[in-house]
């Protein structure tokens, strides 16, 4: 390895879906193929814990990113790692062209202490003293329990960014440009129950409960939640099953309707395609799927609908998430405050001449 020309691609990521179910199918290999076993070890647990095969797929680039940086270093031990040298692994981040968003390499951060504490039980050495604090956690009875240490950690600031809504014109724009019945199931899902990209994708046809206007949704870490078909999306989804859907074996809902790969699953490939191409068949640069879901958590605060019912709506599993969906585009705040000047203007007594 000390006469490669290029250390940064001495290693690589590969996929093995022949592993058994109980591995992680993303393999970390050197040079010559040979697993990498202090980072397979760590995303094998990983995948005992049920953590879904996209997120697994993230850590094991993040830590595929570290791992070239690390290999410079003479390929010193992992027990070797220190604040100051995760502080040397931030500089060269930040130092790289093009650069890591400060999103992207506070995730590849909590990936490496993740899988620090994996190997060694405790918290990267260093990162206490300098940026923690310990406090002591009052019991009922008055007295205190041992200390406990809160660990802050070196972690970039990351800009706030406010996602506006699409507007209903730009919804309809969108949505007219689209020929088939499983494109418009797949964006009235966005639109109007707020799924996600992953959870589209694994839907199955057991979850399309057409009878009873439901869907089961699989969401974050496993958690099902069921949700209301609006009439216009039970339309579209009859029309695609009953007329539009290939006769295939396969039980997933969403399937490819032409090509060599006419019945398979639709893949995060093929979703993406479809977005980008109707994205420049409308000029609706940010049409995306994510917008899509902004966009029905939004309507739904329009609409009234409660923070907590939203948060089940959409998924999550803290409120603080649901908040982030929920904050007023610019034409939203005008008109609030127009509604209030009213409102005080009402109110206030008329002056006496």
């Amino acid at each position: 390895m000390k006469g490669d020309p290029n250390p940064m691609y001495y290693f690589r990521l590969v996929r093995r879906d022949s592993t058994p179910a109980s591995r992680s199918p993303f393999r970390l290999v050197d040079g010559e193929g040979r697993e990498v076993a202090w980072v397979n070890d760590f995303l094998d647990t990983q995948r005992l814990r049920g953590l879904a095969l996209c997120s697994l797929r993230i850590y094991a680039y993040d830590l595929l990113h570290f791992t070239r940086w690390w290999c410079q270093l003479s390929c010193r031990s992992l027990s070797e790692l220190h604040a100051e040298l995760l502080a040397d692994y931030v500089r060269f981040q930040l130092d790289s062209h093009p650069q890591p968003t400060p999103q992207t390499i506070n995730h590849r951060l909590t990936a490496l202490r993740c899988l620090y504490r994996f190997h060694y039980g405790h918290d990267i050495p260093g990162e206490q003293a300098r940026l923690g604090h310990t406090y002591r956690r009052r019991c009922p009875d008055g007295s205190h329990q041992r200390p406990a240490r809160v660990t802050a950690g070196l972690r970039l600031r990351q800009p706030s960014r406010v996602v506006i809504p699409l507007s209903t014109e730009e919804v309809s724009r969108f949505w007219r440009s689209f020929r088939s019945f499983r494109d418009l199931g797949i964006m009235a899902l966005m639109l109007f129950d707020g799924l996600r990209s992953r959870e589209i994708l694994t839907l199955q046809l057991e979850d399309a409960q057409i009878g009873d206007a439901q869907l089961r949704v699989h969401g974050k870490g496993n958690k099902e939640r069921l949700l209301p078909l609006p009439e216009e999306t039970l339309l579209v989804l009859r029309h695609y099953l009953y007329s539009e859907r290939p006769l295939v074996d396969s039980a997933t809902l969403f399937v490819s309707l032409k090509g060599p790969k006419r019945g398979q699953p639709m893949s995060p490939a093929g979703l993406r395609s479809l977005f980008r191409h109707h994205r420049r068949r409308t000029n609706l640069l940010k049409a995306n799927p994510h917008r899509f879901r902004h966009t029905f958590g939004a309507e739904m605060v329009r609409a009234g609908v409660s923070l907590p019912a939203l948060m089940h709506l959409m998924g999550h599993s803290q409120i603080h998430t649901t908040m982030r969906y929920v904050r007023l585009a610019p034409e939203d705040v005008w008109c609030e405050f127009a509604r209030a000047v009213e409102l005080r203007n009402r109110q206030e007594p008329s002056p006496k001449p």
